[in-house]
């Protein structure tokens, strides 16, 4: 016995054609009015955040400055988590996501030391609280990476340097390099990591400067002198400086290679951080306190004589040996602005038109705080703008003092065609 049709059970007359098209014009009406699924799935939260449920203690400021009210993060900040290989449109956006004095290389090398995964790390020599990791970005194919694929990653720019909470400040000087156009800065991000490869010191929350590593700095082969590209005394180096223009540098000279102007590049950088290890790491220029290491290391005793004092870190990049890099640039936020350093612009005549251009601008500041809002980390571990602006305005104090140095010494500008 077939079964029966549910109509025949029931006693009912089977449903006309045109009651059964009404009955799928009604569902498909229903089906309309549903709400669409979301294409993807919500943004995951960066890597370095931590989870909702665990609680951290917000470590201290390194810079000495009261914790302000965290400002919130504008719209228009860069997201480190997208998938790398946008293009300009992206990172600059409609809004202008990224300023103009960073470049795609700038942000992508930034993009890999914030979120690139720890690979590996290797202790650097004679710097103790340093370490040098691999990174692979984001995209790169996983596995474990072999020793020798840790050092050609290196080779290949995909590295970098780990340093100490206080040295921060590195990551405020790469972000006033580009803003005054110098270029000369290496690209540095602060970063909390958590990589089970490192240190539980450099993972218990703290925010720390991470460096892009240059894999071509140029060494001397001497041990005792490896920091440096070529050796330069201080007498030399003011011999240069004064010769400039009126015969040109021998090549036996040392730091012949190095063009002029980068030297007033870096005498206006480190003025403005009051960096001394570069130009006069004996603190020749000013009276320190007996706590200053030039003083513990009995170097400033060597300021009685001249032809004794060096300048030190003095690097290129093999691929450009005319310019300068500036590493190491932890300058001195707190230093007193009665004991700024004039010695670091001792035998300079003249400066890069475009940088002072931005320094009489007054938008120092207000530009400075553009280009750090691209740093989410740093911005709000240092409390936002209103964390950020003290440092900012010793800055901008320097700035005006450096103005006046030009005006009253009757420095010349010249134009500054390279990048």
């Amino acid at each position: 016995m077939t079964a029966q049709r549910p109509w025949r059970r029931m006693g009912l007359k089977p449903p006309a054609p045109a009651a059964l098209g009404v009955l799928l014009a009604l569902a498909l009406l229903a089906l309309a009015h549903l709400p669409p699924l979301p294409e993807r799935s919500p943004p995951l939260p960066p890597a370095s955040a931590p989870p909702e449920h665990c609680q951290e203690v917000a470590p201290p400021l390194p810079w000495g400055l009261a914790r302000g009210k965290k400002s919130p993060l504008p719209p228009a900040q860069l997201q480190w988590g997208q998938p790398p290989g946008r293009s300009r449109r992206w990172q600059r956006g409609a809004a202008g996501t990224a300023p103009p004095w960073l470049s795609d290389d700038d942000l992508q090398k930034m993009q890999l030391l914030a979120r690139g995964q720890v690979i590996s790390k290797t202790r650097v020599p004679a710097h103790g609280q340093v370490l040098r990791v691999g990174l692979r970005a984001l995209g790169d194919a996983e596995g474990e990476a072999s020793p020798a694929s840790r050092e050609e990653g290196c080779q290949d720019g995909r590295c970098g340097l780990i340093k100490r909470p206080r040295d921060l400040y590195e990551v405020l000087a790469f972000h006033l390099d580009r803003v005054l156009g110098l270029n000369r800065s290496l690209p540095a991000v602060a970063r909390r990591f958590t990589s089970h490869l490192l240190p539980y010191s450099y993972t218990n929350g703290s925010p720390r400067p991470v460096i892009w590593w240059a894999p071509d700095l140029q060494h001397l082969e001497d041990a005792n002198n490896d920091q440096n590209s070529c050796a330069l005394g201080w007498l030399q180096y003011q011999e240069m400086l004064q010769s400039h223009g009126l015969r040109p540098v021998a090549r036996d000279t040392p730091c012949s290679s190095i063009l002029p102007g980068e030297w007033s590049r870096l005498a206006l950088f480190d003025f403005l951080l009051q960096v001394h290890d570069r130009l006069d790491r004996y603190c020749c220029g000013f009276q320190p306190d007996p706590s200053e290491p030039c003083v513990e290391e009995m170097l400033h005793e060597k300021c009685r004589n001249p032809a004794e004092l060096v300048l030190v870190h003095i690097l290129v990049r093999k691929s450009m040996p005319s310019r300068l890099v500036f590493i190491d640039n932890a300058g001195r936020p707190q230093h007193p602005e009665e004991k700024l350093n004039f010695r670091l612009l001792q035998g300079i005549d003249s400066f890069p038109d475009a940088a002072v251009a931005t320094l009489r601008s007054g938008r120092l500041q207000s530009l400075l705080l553009e280009s750090l809002r691209l740093d989410q980390e740093l911005w709000e571990s240092q409390g936002g703008a209103e964390g950020l602006r003290p440092l900012l305005r010793t800055i901008d104090r320097r700035a005006r003092v450096l103005l006046q140095y030009i005006q009253e010494h009757n420095l010349t500008e010249f134009r500054d065609s390279l990048s």
